[in-house]
């Protein structure tokens, strides 16, 4: 069996999305004749925790794990409410920030490139150098965000020599919220430079959707493979749908996801039709901003929603079975058309309708497209959303509303998991 060391930030208890790809990955792998020895933090600052993943760690595999320096656990000293809201990539819209934000935003910018885990790289290099060595292992696989984890790989290949495979979940320089860490010049330059270093030295580059490839294409010649996330077969208890028509958004909704047209529609739709608005409900099950919060009081939808806050994976995977239709929501961008959120597939896998809206040409599209799982909006399309809402709900009142999915079987874990597994054998 071949070794793969894996290099990760976020690993049970950690919760959100970011932890489960290489979760799934490492417990799938050694079915495929890879042996996966996983190099985490010993002590991070994780935003989110979700105690009901560590169910999911395989009890036979390698964990090694040591320490690490974050600023957050600093900044906490000057405003535990401010570190705690940027750990977990909340940023206020500029006019609500305050001074001691728009100074963190600042610092953790300029200062701390690619990001505020860049502490880690040289204690891990000079740890992992003998450890590779020792263990006789020539595979390594690292994973972003957080993308100073890619300077670990650059740094081991160029001293070892090993097989480095560069796995990015996000996007590096093109992801939306780069625009929002007031970076200067130099600092841009110097997030640039090191993303063609990294792009243009593994061996091989993964990502999750078909618009990053592109991108990262026009920056290197090196090979590019797209494994999407996906859904697994979990074991989850018989649900019993929501009675009302139940709207679910199931994530965080952060201040720029706000779509002020699938507010517009919904409040529309409970002016028109008493009957509409005696059955709705708005779910919102994760982190939710206090901007999303005032714009569906300006709406007034406030009295048909259901605020939830963060929930464990178990629970959100009960959610999303239990809802009527399932909402997806992302930034109206030119750089979040490669963003195809982890939610998506266990979504698909759900048996629910789907709607989402977000730019035209995304990933996302595509995929609800291929797989007949759900309806995709740009933000131009108030009167088309509206008439869905319309159809979808008529089919609640008339007890057949549902999902008739099909090419599912490429999104389950084990299937991505071949596709890994047949490059780190290579």
């Amino acid at each position: 069996m071949k070794k793969a060391l894996i290099i990760t930030y976020y690993w049970p208890p950690a919760g959100g999305p970011g932890v489960q790809r290489w979760l799934k990955f490492v417990k799938y792998l050694p079915t495929f004749g890879v042996e996966p020895i996983v190099y985490i933090p010993e002590n991070p600052t994780y935003p989110i925790i979700d105690e009901s993943l560590l169910a999911d760690v395989p009890t036979d595999i390698t964990i090694i794990k040591r320490p690490i320096t974050e600023p957050y656990k600093h900044a906490n000293k000057v405003s535990r409410n401010n570190s705690e809201e940027l750990s977990k990539g909340i940023i206020h819209k500029p006019e609500r920030q305050t001074l001691v934000e728009k100074l963190m935003l600042f610092v953790r910018g300029n200062f701390f490139i690619p990001d505020a885990r860049k502490n880690w790289v040289k204690p891990s290099v000079s740890f992992l150098s003998e450890y590779l060595i020792k263990h006789e292992i020539k595979t390594v696989i690292t994973t972003g965000p957080p993308h100073s984890l890619h300077l670990i790989g650059l740094q081991l290949k160029d001293q070892l020599n090993i097989k480095w495979f560069a796995d990015f979940r996000d996007p590096w320089t093109t992801i939306g919220y780069h625009k929002k860490l007031k970076l200067l010049p130099m600092a841009k330059l110097k997030h640039k430079t090191l993303e063609k270093k990294v792009l243009s030295e593994a061996d091989h580059i993964i990502v999750t959707s078909f618009n990053t490839q592109n991108d990262f294409e026009a920056i290197t010649e090196n090979p590019i493979s797209v494994i999407t996330n996906g859904y697994d077969e979990e074991i989850v208890a018989a649900t019993k749908l929501d009675e009302k028509f139940t709207l679910s958004h199931i994530g965080s909704m952060l201040s720029d996801r706000d779509p002020h047209v699938l507010w517009e529609v919904l409040s529309d739709l409970i002016i028109e039709d008493n009957i509409f608005q005696s059955h709705f409900q708005l779910n919102l099950i994760g982190t939710t901003s206090d901007d999303i919060l005032a714009s569906l009081e300006k709406y007034g939808l406030t009295q048909f929603v259901n605020v939830k806050g963060y929930v464990n994976h178990e629970k959100a995977l009960r959610y999303q079975r239990k809802s009527q239709v399932l909402l997806l929501v992302e930034i109206d961008s030119e750089e979040t058309r490669c963003i195809i959120p982890g939610k998506l597939f266990e979504y698909m896998r759900s048996n629910r309708p789907i709607i989402a809206l977000g730019p035209i040409g995304s990933d996302v599209e595509h995929i609800l497209q291929t797989t007949q799982t759900g309806f995709y909006f740009s933000y131009e399309e108030k009167k088309a959303l509206k008439e869905s809402i319309k159809t979808l709900f008529e089919a609640f009142r008339n007890n057949n509303l549902q999902s008739k999915a099909v090419n599912l079987e490429q999104y389950s874990r084990k299937a991505l998991t071949s596709q890994l597994a047949s490059l780190i054998l290579k």
